[in-house]
């Protein structure tokens, strides 16, 4: 069990409390998700759990938390980590070794476990790391080194297992895979709790939900009932899953009668089937795609190649034979699973990496020949790891940073327009680095536009956003359309493929795939499940009761209306 009294909390640097006056009670085996907007204080209730605050951050702490009947303020960390495993939302401040086998097994070593290999081997294989055991860390994409921070933590088999946005950075196969090993942990008996963003996971996994605003929580709830509370969620910044918002908007328009929502895909085919009927059915045609009128090409790839050599300096292939042209206007999402080569392409499209073979131009201009002033003139990029943009100690500074080396002289009426377009007022005198995931990303976001580029390239944009945030940047994304010619994502967020790109491009092992738009890509099941893709909950709910697929709630529930009211 773990129990909160009247905790409150204060970071050293501040002087408004992170926390105010806490108190709530998780029984032992509960599956919680901790909901709230970007800042609401879910990383700081979580980090209270196993002691990292105060014993690593200072700050003020009152009350009183207990973990298995165990005063956390009287243990050390070191001591705790049996009870209570936690993965950081900045998990790769967690991989200590060079090689994944060695880091994973790291914790088992320190405690003389002599079995740890095979112990370690076993986790490893359920979160689908095996094959990579002898690799070196580095090798491994964002989303792999994700997992491997897990797997260090369930060696130790922790009674209590705390996770902060363990899918931010997984490509939706692995992001189940995930929450399926949690499952199985919950029915061995553990306690897990998840910081997620995604509800569609927290209604087909988790059996309560924590609700924080406004530095409190506002309530504790199981599952179905708190994901029923539609209009204050999404007051608070967090949306229930599609197949909920449906149910709500439909009972708002008489089109169903008032009564429990469906939280699943699974509770929402019964739900629907007295509007099966009246669902608008078009003749099903096979999509075709068009051919878009003929745009000038920005970027083009010709027979690209890129490697990296392993330390037995053998080389290992990331991105094969790649032949892509990108035109001005494109709004271009890039999908596959984690490892399929889509940073990478990112990163070589602004001569971070350079190909072993090929040539890549930027309008008609060899990348390889440019200096990175010019690249940076014409392409904005926004890493996949939001801190890595931070070089001052204010968000302010930060946004201003490249516009003044530049010498624009009115950098100073940019910067505030920028922080204002972005909800960043309130933070810019803040460390950019000492923000929350959201925050960073935000800021981010700010900073890669500030030169006004004509391409910019986004690593994982809405990663840890709360689905406010992510509908707000899925907003600006569309206005930025006006000023900048071209946008490249690289993302798992099916949503926001489904409601922003123009053009898909999807990815498997360093091979392109497949590239079109997104009627012809969604309806290809073979091609999403090679590449390990699941669509959104809208559009599968849409495939399997008309055939017709609807994008998003709203343009099912006009299908739903084109067929008459009950």
């Amino acid at each position: 069990m773990i129990e909160l009294k009247n905790v409150s909390f204060s970071y050293a640097d501040s002087s408004v409390a992170t926390l105010e006056n806490l108190s709530v009670t998780i029984p032992t085996g509960s599956f919680v998700a901790i909901v709230g907007d970007n800042g609401a204080g879910k990383s700081t209730f979580c980090k209270l759990l196993n002691g990292i605050i105060p014993t690593f951050i200072d700050g003020e702490l009152s009350g009183e938390i207990r973990v298995q009947g165990v005063k956390v303020r009287e243990k050390k960390p070191v001591v705790l980590a049996k009870t209570v495993g936690y993965v950081y939302q900045d998990f790769e401040n967690q991989l200590l070794r060079p090689k994944v086998l060695d880091d994973a097994s790291f914790s088992l070593l320190n405690m003389g476990e002599e079995a740890y290999e095979e112990l370690t081997m076993t986790i490893l294989e359920a979160l689908d790391l095996d094959h990579l055991a002898d690799e070196y860390v580095w090798q491994l994409s964002g989303g792999q080194k994700h997992l491997l921070a897990l797997a260090g933590v369930l060696v130790l088999s922790p009674e209590v297992l705390v996770l902060d946005e363990p899918i931010a950075q997984l490509d939706p196969y692995h992001a189940k895979k995930i929450y399926e090993q949690l499952a199985v942990l919950h029915r061995q008996g553990k306690t897990i709790i998840v910081i997620e963003h995604n509800t569609a996971f927290i209604g087909e996994y988790c059996d309560h939900v924590l609700f924080m605003k406004e530095r409190n929580i506002r309530w504790f709830l199981p599952v179905k009932e708190a994901l029923q509370r539609v209009e204050e969620l999404t007051a608070g910044g967090i949306f229930p899953p599609q197949v909920t918002l449906l149910g709500h908007e439909l009972v708002k328009r008489g089109l169903q009668p008032a009564g429990t929502l469906p939280i699943t895909i699974h509770e929402a085919l019964p739900y629907l089937h007295p509007l099966e009927a009246r669902i608008s059915r078009r003749e099903k045609e096979v999509a075709q795609a068009e051919v878009p009128p003929l745009r000038q090409a920005v970027l083009n790839f010709q027979e690209v190649n890129l490697e990296y050599k392993k330390i037995n300096d053998r080389p290992h292939p990331v991105i094969t034979q790649l032949n892509l042209t990108i035109h001005r206007g494109d709004r271009v999402a890039i999908i596959g699973n984690n490892g399929a080569g889509k940073s990478s392409l990112l990163k070589m499209t602004v001569g971070l990496l350079k190909p072993k073979r090929g040539e890549i131009r930027l309008k008609e201009q060899l990348i390889h020949r440019l200096k990175a002033e010019e690249i940076s003139n014409v392409i904005g990029y926004v890493y996949q790891n939001p801190e890595g943009m931070f070089i001052e100690d204010s968000i302010e500074k930060d946004i201003a940073f490249s516009m003044r080396a530049r010498g624009i002289k009115d950098y100073q009426t940019r910067t505030e327009m920028l922080l204002t377009q972005f909800d960043l007022l309130a933070l810019r005198h803040r460390d950019g680095r000492l923000l929350s995931g959201g925050q960073m990303r935000r800021a981010s976001l700010a900073i890669g536009v500030a030169l006004s580029p004509q391409i910019l390239l986004l690593d994982e944009p809405t990663a840890s956003l709360d689905m406010a945030t992510r509908k707000r940047i899925t907003s600006t994304l569309q206005a930025l359309s006006e000023s900048i010619e071209t946008v490249m994502i690289a993302t798992h967020d099916m949503q926001l493929v489904a409601e922003w790109a123009t053009r898909i491009i999807v990815m498997n092992e360093g091979v392109i795939l497949a590239d079109g738009p997104r009627e012809v890509i969604f309806q290809d099941t073979h091609l999403l499940e090679r590449a390990g893709i699941v669509v959104p909950e809208i559009v599968q709910l849409s495939q399997q009761l008309s055939g017709v697929i609807s994008y998003s709630v709203e343009e099912f529930v006009h299908q739903v209306e084109q067929g008459g009211r009950i």
